[in-house]
């Protein structure tokens, strides 16, 4: 009886964590447009805003038993979906060079033919570990204080220094987490033509 109250709850589209999760997808293209039209301190507001719905998506979700597989799909999509925009939009205004977006684009395609490989195998895509969420912390933490990097004085100048700290620190770690999930696909994939 308690198993299946579960499932039924996990199985729920309408839940405040997912609620939560669908205001930051819809939050994406204002916040893009806010970064194009150099409106900085309303996508730090729109940023900031997303960063708390991340948070508080996830602690609710796993209080309130409210996990679910929309949520497991929601939640990634809109934290890739930020970072693309946030890429896009620093890149667009030169404050992030091309060769760091083409980094963290090409580490995205790259796990998309991942997903791919593995849905031909018939398994979901592979779930988010600890070190692809300490990437995503650190981008995070690094794309608003490169936006704030963008001027003059001390603070623009000490956004610099932690915003390409947490930039390099978040890319390599994206790298390394994808790099995991290149592995992780592999043995599934040959383990799985060896079953055959």
């Amino acid at each position: 009886m308690e198993v299946q109250e579960t499932r039924v709850q996990t199985d729920r589209v309408l839940t405040i964590p997912n609620i939560l999760s669908m205001a930051r997808l819809v939050g994406v293209p204002l916040f893009l447009w806010l970064i194009l039209q150099e409106h900085d301190g309303w996508a730090l507001l729109v940023l900031a805003l997303s960063g708390v719905s991340d948070y508080l998506d996830g602690k609710l979700a796993r209080r309130w038993n409210q996990i679910s597989s929309l949520g497991r799909l929601l939640d990634p999509a809109a934290d890739r979906l930020y970072i693309l925009s946030t890429l896009f939009g620093l890149t667009w205004r030169e404050i992030l060079p091309l060769w760091l977006t083409a980094a963290l684009i090409a580490r995205e395609a790259m796990l998309l033919v991942m997903v791919w490989i593995l849905r031909r195998h018939g398994y979901p895509p592979p779930q988010v570990n600890f070190l692809g969420k300490a990437a995503t912390f650190n981008l995070m933490y690094a794309f608003p204080l490169l936006l704030l990097s963008d001027g003059h004085g001390w603070l623009p100048s000490l956004a610099a220094i932690f915003g390409w700290a947490f930039a390099g620190w978040g890319t390599t770690l994206y790298w390394w987490a994808g790099i995991l999930y290149v592995v992780q696909v592999r043995r599934l994939v040959k383990a799985d033509t060896t079953a055959d």
